[in-house]
């Protein structure tokens, strides 16, 4: 079965909602084309290992967003070929860079302990990282294979040395209802949360260069909700706010008399933690794609917690920007078999 063939497969089985039969599947390959051990831990995420020595992980994630109406045929997700890319959901995001480390992982020659890792859970804040790591789960070096092609130039595999975190919050303002022909006698909500928006903009960011990649901050409000009837003065607002950080002490939670600030989310920014290791796998990279720089992402990935558990590790992948979770979703055919060499090469060169 070619990386091709087998991304196919993978694609073609949902896994936006239960990620147990392309975990099977996952499964069920690793143990029929190689000899490694292969576990399936006790929340659907698949480990396999060969080899002896210091661990470098292939890690990824088998979960996905959910596919739009025409992206499903019948219980299975469509999947084709056109121009050279491959289309359908969790192509980008990223069902072909897994079936570019599985055939890697089968084929190379490892100088140390070789680990292919793909969790469950990762869309939805990390789930399956996260219980890895509390399971004892921490390799030395790890490979993350989410999208960093093209961000020096057009085709380029390059490598993802840091991305931002992300930070979800409500914040809850309080007012006092009352009839809206009376607006005096209660205290307008909506017109707080005005006030509290302001207040969130005033929020400081930063911004860091890393290796010369730029990263920077953002701070926006993504959700407004208030009142409970087009005839009461609204007693209650709630506001979502987003926060994308940068490695190192990032953003910075405000609070007042009139509010209540809540994290909902906290995803952590991910910078690599040995720069000797990121020129090294840019080296690799380049024997396969010429050009290849050391870049940042803007998405948060699951290197953020291994990273905050001291991992070496870098990011690289064959998905491009812009590609992942959309209604035509897809994956240069040509990038996920240069991948796949560069992490076969990665495998099998000295750190």
């Amino acid at each position: 079965m070619t990386i091709v063939d087998l991304a196919k497969e993978l694609i073609a089985v949902p896994s936006h909602e239960d990620e147990e039969k392309v975990g099977k599947l996952i499964e069920k390959w690793l143990k029929e084309e190689t000899d490694a051990e292969v576990l399936r831990d006790g929340i659907g995420n698949i480990i396999a290992r060969r080899g002896s020595g210091d661990e470098l992980a292939f890690i990824g994630h088998h979960d996905v967003v959910p596919p739009n109406f025409d992206q499903m045929d019948g219980d299975r997700c469509k999947v084709f070929e056109k121009n050279g890319r491959l289309y359908g959901r969790g192509s980008a995001d990223m069902k072909g860079a897994l079936a570019s480390m599985m055939h890697s992982f089968r084929d190379a020659e490892p100088k140390m302990e070789l680990v292919f890792a793909s969790f469950v859970g990762e869309e939805i804040g990390g789930n399956g990282a996260r219980y890895a790591i509390s399971k004892g789960f921490n390799p030395k070096f790890a490979v993350v294979g989410e999208g960093s092609t093209g961000y020096s130039n057009g085709g380029v595999i390059d490598i993802a040395i840091a991305h931002r975190g992300r930070r979800e919050s409500q914040i809850t303002i309080l007012g006092e209802e009352a009839h809206a022909s009376q607006p005096n006698e209660g205290k307008n909500a909506i017109y707080l949360a005005a006030d509290v928006i302001q207040e969130v903009l005033k929020i400081p960011t930063k911004e860091i260069t890393i290796e010369g990649a730029e990263m920077k901050e953002s701070v926006i409000v993504t959700r407004i909700e208030g009142g409970t009837a087009g005839n009461i003065n609204p007693g209650k607002c709630t506001l979502i706010v987003d926060e994308r950080t940068v490695p190192g002490k990032g953003g910075m939670i405000r609070r007042g008399e009139d509010f209540k600030w809540e994290i909902k989310q906290e995803i952590p920014a991910f910078k690599c933690q040995d720069m000797s290791f990121a020129h090294w796998a840019r080296g690799v990279a380049n024997e396969v794609t010429n050009g290849s720089e050391l870049i940042a992402k803007p998405h948060t990935t699951d290197a953020g917690w291994f990273s905050e558990k001291g991992c070496i590790g870098i990011v690289c992948g064959p998905a491009e920007l812009g590609q992942a979770h959309t209604s035509d979703e897809s994956v240069d055919i040509k990038a996920v078999e240069d991948c796949s060499k560069i992490y076969r090469r990665m495998a099998e060169v000295e750190i």
